[in-house]
């Protein structure tokens, strides 16, 4: 395959999404054959359900369950829904699985392209706005049910703090305070990250735990949200995001946090 020749008036820059668009290959072309009521109701895929970010004294953490439904039914069991969008940002991904990874890695590879290209790195604000437009451009397919709603946080290299973006599925943009949930469980895990960040800056050990928390209490009152598997060994994704960079927790320590909360939710629950 040759590279793209363009014109210095066609050049499009850094911009990987603007790269693909000029050779003829948009990304998120709407390739569905109905645009009527019903088009919605003929699709049915695989979707990721809840995952949160919320700000720790070191950072974010960000986390996200391990359960796809498609439909009433459980389509994977270990899916991963957060991942490193380059060395000081990650994004969690919720709604569609297919489109949400196929946009983590269009988004990986247009930071990438940047870096290489302006010979820097893209600013987290930047980096923000360029998932934006991202979401903007999967618009026509999440008009037919193929939604994608992504969280995305980062280490602040300029301001040296942790920020969390939110978005909708029209592309806006918006910078949360301290926590977000979203996904089918995301109300229920608002509750316990609200509940336990409280006003005091939390530890990494304590916002690991809370992450676990909230999760498993999503999974409790929604059947599309799962919770940790002792038995089948799955637990939660979580990563922490510092001056450090984008670091995955180790399932080893997310297993035994596992079983600390496990145990001091004996007995919650039981009477319903």
């Amino acid at each position: 395959m040759n590279l793209p020749i363009f014109k210095p008036t066609d050049d499009p820059g850094p911009s990987f999404l603007a790269t693909l668009i000029k050779s003829g290959i948009p990304p998120f072309a709407n390739t569905g054959q109905s645009n009527s009521s019903n088009s919605r109701e003929m699709i049915s895929v695989p979707h990721g359900t809840t995952i949160i970010a919320f700000k720790f004294e070191g950072g974010v953490i960000m986390a996200g369950d391990r359960r796809a439904t498609e439909g009433n039914f459980i389509a994977h069991r270990r899916i991963e829904k957060v991942f490193a969008a380059d060395r000081y940002s990650g994004v969690a991904i919720a709604g569609a699985a297919g489109p949400a990874v196929e946009m983590v890695r269009l988004f990986q590879t247009q930071l990438e392209h940047y870096e290489k290209v302006e010979g820097v790195v893209l600013s987290l604000e930047g980096k923000a706005n360029q998932l934006s437009q991202m979401i903007r451009a999967n618009l026509p397919m999440a008009m037919q049910g193929l939604a994608v709603v992504p969280l995305f946080a980062g280490w602040d290299l300029i301001r040296m703090v942790g920020r969390i973006f939110t978005y909708d599925i029209t592309g806006g943009r918006y910078e949360e305070v301290a926590f977000h949930t979203t996904g089918s469980g995301g109300r229920d895990a608002k509750g316990t990250v609200k509940a336990g960040i409280k006003d005091v800056p939390l530890s990494r050990e304590a916002g690991l735990e809370l992450a676990i928390s909230a999760l498993t209490e999503a999974a409790d009152e929604d059947s599309a949200t799962g919770g940790p598997d002792l038995g089948r060994g799955i637990y939660p994704v979580v990563a922490t995001i510092t001056e450090r960079g984008f670091e995955a927790v180790a399932e080893e320590e997310i297993a035994a946090i596992t079983r600390v909360v496990f145990e001091a939710r004996s007995g919650i629950g039981g009477g319903q």
